[in-house]
């Protein structure tokens, strides 16, 4: 197994490159960096002396990916690409452009982003689940119909309707829960409830029907005609055999979204005021602050590319026929 993981890390250095390499061709396409010095410095302030100033002091005066005044391969390793992508593979990301430390800012804000993230994660997973297992209890009936087109219906609508909604019904008009803001400790909690709530409801449709399809597939196997033939109750073949036999396919969705929840959820931190990994990086993109956004690019690939591994070692845990090799 520890050769697996060595070599799918391996793989992952073109992966981290090829990602890093669209981020840079993608930013520098919108806004050149006499358009980010104008942004950190303002606009009123700015001269030709200082702009260039900034960008030296950034080693944004340098050429992206080509340096045509450098000798032999100077010309590659001379640029703003290799010289700031280096530093990302031995986790140094730097200062922003604004010149706070970016991993300080991580190791900040990355606890309000999965205090959301992971109360989300964890209440949304069981009750789908169980909605599904429910669902597939009462299959082929009025129920199962009616809970189909209840859960087609949550997935069109827009999360940011279930947002903005939440926010006038139970902060607006019932004052239940504050409508942004945030405070650390369990201060928060009273910040997270309503976040949390909308996340759950938010995904309740996609996540029931796509556990009920796999509930389904499973149903009708020989495993489970053998465990009715043994007496056992439907609740019982469903939660028990069914439920863990249907775990691998699952897995293949779940594990691999685990690492990915310490980068929050852009749209619910910045519509909540929460200080998290996710309003980091869009008040970056909105700064135009590359320094961020490449280092949370870089971070949240790499994230995805750990969950994908953990996704392949789940799979021999609770599949003892699959092997790593």
């Amino acid at each position: 197994m520890m050769a697996y993981i060595v070599r799918r890390l391996i793989y992952a250095i073109p992966i981290l490159i090829g990602v890093n390499f669209i981020t840079f061709v993608l930013f520098f396409m919108v806004n050149t960096p006499d358009d980010m010095a104008r942004a950190q410095l303002g606009a009123k302030q700015t001269t030709p002396e200082l702009i260039a100033s900034w960008k030296a002091e950034r080693g944004y005066d340098k050429p992206l990916f080509f340096n045509t005044q450098a000798p032999g391969l100077v010309k590659f390793s001379d640029t703003l690409f290799v010289e700031q992508s280096l530093k990302l593979f031995v986790f140094d990301f730097g200062k922003s452009d604004a010149g706070r430390d970016i991993a300080s800012d991580i190791a900040e804000r990355m606890w309000p982003s999965l205090a959301i993230a992971l109360p989300t994660f964890a209440i949304g997973l069981i009750t789908t689940i169980t909605l599904a297992l429910l669902i597939v209890l009462f299959r082929a009936t009025a129920l199962d119909t009616a809970a189909m087109v209840i859960a087609v219906m949550i997935m069109s609508i827009s999360g940011l309707f279930y947002i903005i909604a939440g926010q006038v019904l139970f902060s607006k008009i019932l004052h239940w829960v504050p409508i942004s803001g945030y405070e650390p400790g369990w201060a928060s909690v009273k910040f997270l409830i309503l976040p949390v709530l909308i996340g759950v409801f938010a995904g309740l449709g996609a996540g029931t029907r796509w556990y009920r399809s796999i509930f389904l597939e499973e149903i009708n196997r020989d495993y489970v005609r053998t465990a009715r033939a043994k007496g056992l109750s439907e609740i019982s073949v469903l939660f028990k055999h069914v439920l863990r036999n249907g775990m691998l396919p699952i897995l293949t969705g779940v594990v691999v979204v685990i690492p990915s929840l310490f980068m929050g959820s852009l749209i619910m931190e910045s519509f909540f005021g929460i200080p998290g990994l996710g309003s980091y990086t869009i008040d970056a993109i909105n700064a135009q602050d590359f320094a961020i956004v490449k280092a949370m690019v870089f971070f949240g690939a790499l994230l995805y590319i750990i969950g994908l591994i953990l996704t392949d070692i789940s799979y021999t845990i609770f599949d003892p026929r699959v092997r790593l090799s």
